[in-house]
Formats: C-alpha cells, sequence, structure tokens
C-alpha cells in the first residue's frame, strides 16, 4: 500500500478524507434484482428479480432455482416483482411479505402486496394472500412505487406511485402517490387520518408523493422516512406524517424532462404542503435506503445509505437527529445502477445493481 503524504494522513485520521470502501461481489446473473430481505441467523438471503422470481442466496450454496408460490406480475416496463419484506415475527410465521405489479383491465396495472409462509427448506411460498390492491388500476409501466416498512407497533407502511398521472397524487379518493398504513393482515387501523371521511380512502397516511423508492424505519426516532423519484431534478425524502400532503406535483423543485415546468406546479414551496426534509435539485435517481447503526464501522454510524440508479453512486448522508448535515458520494467507480441498500446483520451493507447482468454487492469502510 502506498504512503499516505503527512497532510493525507491527518486528513483522513480527522474523518475529512475518507479510504475508499471495500467492494466484494457476492453473485452476479440477476436479471434486474429488486430488493433482498436477511433470513434469521446464517441462512442466507431473499432476493427478488423484477421480472418475477424470487431466490434464495446463501453463501456456501449461492443463488437458488426460483422460490415456487410467487404470484404472476406485469413484467412490463418499471413493473414486476418488487420489495421482499419479513414480517417481525418471521421466526415463528415464516411470512414473506411482497409487493409487485398486478395486470388489471384495459392493459392497466398497479401496486398490489401480499404475503405467503417460507417452507423450512426454503423452495416454497405457500398459501400466498393477496391483501391490498392499489385502486383504480391506472399505470401502463411507470411508477410502482412498492417500498414496504413495518413501524414498531407492527403496522405496514406501503409507499405508492402515482402511475405517472401527476393529478391523482393530489385526489383523496385514489391510491397513487401515497404512503399508506395498514395492519399485517391489510385492515385498516381505526386511527388512520382519514377513517370515516366521505370521498377519502382510509388506508391513506399520507400523499403528495411522486414516485417512492426508499421507505426504512428510522432506529433512533422510530419514525418512518421515505425518498422519491422527482421529475427532472427534485429527487427528496420526507418523513411522513398522518394526513400531511407532501405536494406533488403542486409544489416540486423539479421540471419536466422536456425542460418545460410541471403544468399542475404553483412553486417549490405552496401553502398547505409539507417541504421536503432533504432534496437534490439535480436527480441521482435515488433508490433503496438503509439506516446505519452498527457497532462494524464506528465511521458510518448515524448515517443514512442511499442508492443512486441515474448517477451510479452510493450516498451516505450524516445525520444529526432528524438533520442532514453533510453528504459523501461513493462508489462512483463501479459504475453500476444501484437499486437497493440493505444494513445486513454483520454490519456490512448489502447493494444490489440494476442491470440485465446484476449483482449483489458486499459494501465495508475501510
Amino acid at each position: 500500500m502506498p504512503q499516505l503524504s503527512m497532510m493525507a494522513a491527518l486528513l483522513l485520521f480527522s474523518g475529512l478524507l475518507h479510504a475508499a470502501p471495500t467492494v466484494m461481489q457476492l453473485q452476479d446473473k440477476l436479471e434486474h434484482p429488486w430488493s433482498l430481505a436477511f433470513l434469521p441467523g446464517d441462512r442466507g438471503m431473499l432476493i427478488t428479480e423484477r421480472p418475477g422470481r424470487l431466490r434464495l442466496w446463501q453463501q456456501d450454496k449461492g443463488l437458488s432455482a426460483p422460490i415456487s408460490g410467487v404470484p404472476p406480475v406485469y413484467a412490463q416496463g418499471q413493473g414486476g416483482l418488487l420489495e421482499v419484506l419479513l414480517a417481525p415475527d418471521f421466526a415463528d410465521s415464516r411470512r414473506v411479505y411482497l409487493s409487485f405489479a398486478e395486470a388489471g383491465e384495459d392493459d392497466k396495472a398497479g401496486t398490489a402486496v401480499g404475503y405467503g409462509q417460507l417452507s423450512a427448506d426454503s423452495r416454497r411460498l405457500e398459501n400466498f394472500r393477496v391483501i391490498f390492491r392499489q385502486q383504480p388500476k391506472l399505470s401502463v409501466g411507470n411508477h410502482f412505487g412498492g417500498k414496504l416498512a413495518f413501524d414498531r407497533q407492527g403496522y405496514l407502511f406501503i409507499a405508492l406511485g402515482e402511475n405517472n398521472q401527476r393529478p391523482t397524487a393530489q385526489d383523496l379518493d385514489k391510491l397513487q402517490g401515497k404512503i399508506l398504513r395498514l395492519t399485517a393482515e391489510g385492515a385498516v387501523p381505526p386511527d388512520n387520518p382519514f377513517v370515516g371521511q366521505a370521498g377519502k380512502r382510509p388506508e391513506i397516511w399520507s400523499y403528495g408523493q411522486r414516485n417512492p423508492q426508499g421507505l426504512a424505519l428510522n432506529p433512533w426516532s422510530g419514525a418512518i422516512w421515505e425518498h422519491e423519484h422527482g421529475p427532472r431534478g427534485g429527487d427528496e425524502i420526507n418523513i411522513p406524517q398522518a394526513g400531511k400532503n407532501y405536494g406533488w406535483p403542486i409544489a416540486t423543485y423539479g421540471i419536466n424532462y422536456s425542460g418545460l415546468a410541471i403544468p399542475e406546479a404553483k412553486g417549490q414551496k405552496v401553502a398547505g404542503t409539507e417541504p421536503p426534509l432533504h432534496y437534490w435539485p439535480v436527480s441521482p435517481g435515488i433508490s433503496g435506503m438503509a439506516f446505519y447503526d452498527s457497532q462494524r464501522f464506528p465511521a458510518w454510524r448515524h448515517s443514512l445509505f442511499i442508492g443512486a440508479l441515474a448517477q451510479k453512486e452510493l450516498i451516505r448522508l450524516t445525520l444529526d437527529g432528524n438533520k442532514i448535515v453533510g453528504e459523501e458520494r461513493l462508489l462512483a467507480d463501479q459504475g453500476e445502477r444501484i437499486r437497493e441498500v440493505r444494513t445486513g446483520p454483520d454490519g456490512y451493507l448489502y447493494l444490489l445493481t440494476d442491470e440485465s447482468d446484476g449483482k449483489l454487492l458486499k459494501v465495508g469502510a475501510s
């Protein structure tokens, strides 16, 4: 290893200069992998591939054949098999949740969520049951969202895109562009903000979202955090609160891909809408979200890691409570679209790259 200059050594010691992370490729030949979930113990991880396959990956055995029992998916455009999430009581229930794009009528599709029990040999999902369907179905292949997270009370949060139908994100009688809060069985909690209000869907927790691609429980505050794609500019992070409007498309820091203004936009900040916690004027194409609270790499503690599809980097945000006080870009030399980011039980980060020959990567601090 080359000798560091005295100045570089001082900067490295002070934390102003960081050594490049270590990256180990664990698996390739994954077709557009989208999400992963760690099984308890040393039993590997479940990985979704967008065309509709759920796989088991194990350190000593590699990638399994597709697990049977997965529902049929609408694998067009951005649609397909999306998130995989274990139930909080997986050790007892063996319940695995999946989100996926589901075909409807007139060649339209929407996001659906369900669960099944993983068989003891991890080869089958048994008794799969759909517990939620986005209504109406409006997508022709765009903006499904599909991220899932449980909070500490055991409620299931579902992040839904607006299917590239911008105004629907403000329509409370539709389930486009919303964050939902349901029980683990798919029922509506009685204290959801719009329960009992005419013309408003009771599943809704918050609204005005565009295309959520990150959803995670903050381990220090217990709050659910969400991030979403803007159009051209305006990718943003929010902490969705009950009944609040997060602005899309009337409030946005982005413009249309054509370079023109969003037709419905009234400005970057609009009365009655919540400003983002953080936004990017130039869109990284954010995807995946993982809080880091492991002892393995102390320099990464109190960080939030986010993948970048468009800019092909791993973003590390330094947190002070709910404030983002620093940003670092990692893995630019990898040159691959980072779809998913998870913190493993061993304290390493695990990434999925969104390619036809997608990879599973293990990342650590040097």
